[in-house]
């Protein structure tokens, strides 16, 4: 029984080599010729793990939302539903100060887009992508005493959003201020009563 030799070009660090490549240059220098001189690998070596230039960028933005979603979930783990709202929501504006190539690129696209441009190659693994952080909010929302996911969703994924969005497209970063009214807003609307 003879068994394969191991990739020596792994999907981390093909991942990497293109984030690396998209911080340098955007994501427009993220070619497969780029990124394989980057690693000092051959081109078919990317195009045998991904297919296309298009599939490895959205490999690329499932890993990173996956990472951007350890701290999120951290946040909302802790265990005062209030506390969970703030840390959860201020964890996407220090998250993006922080990496905000990885935000740029998170804002780029879509869970549904990707989905039907790759039902196959992608579909099983979209659709469990953000199962996580929404039974966290689920569980938030049931803390806060009225359950309502939509208006928690709203507070901890578009409030937060909304308020990165227009600093990372000027280049420059969240600042501190940003974070107490994204604190404010997602409070605001989770524990008003008369929503």
């Amino acid at each position: 029984m003879s068994v394969g030799r191991p990739a020596k070009f792994d999907a981390d660090r093909i991942l990497d080599a293109a984030a690396a490549v998209a911080a340098e240059g955007g994501q427009g220098a993220v070619t497969v010729t780029a990124v394989a001189a980057r690693l000092g690998a051959p081109s078919g070596s990317i195009y045998h793990r991904y297919g296309s230039r298009d599939l490895l960028l959205a490999h690329l933005w499932i890993r990173t939302v996956r990472r951007f979603q350890e701290g999120f979930l951290e946040a909302a783990r802790t265990p005062d539903p209030v506390e969970a709202v703030r840390r959860t929501a201020a964890h996407t504006v220090r998250w993006s100060a922080e990496h905000p190539d990885e935000a740029r690129l998170l804002l780029r696209h879509h869970v549904d887009e990707l989905r039907l441009a790759w039902p196959t190659e992608l579909g099983e693994e979209l659709s469990r992508l953000n199962a996580a952080s929404m039974a966290a909010m689920g569980r938030i929302a049931a803390g806060c005493g009225h359950g309502d996911l939509r208006r928690v969703v709203f507070a901890l994924v578009d409030v937060p959003l909304a308020a990165v969005r227009r600093h990372l497209r000027a280049g420059e970063g969240s600042p501190g201020e940003v974070t107490r009214m994204v604190e404010t807003a997602a409070l605001a609307v989770v524990l008003e009563s008369d929503l």
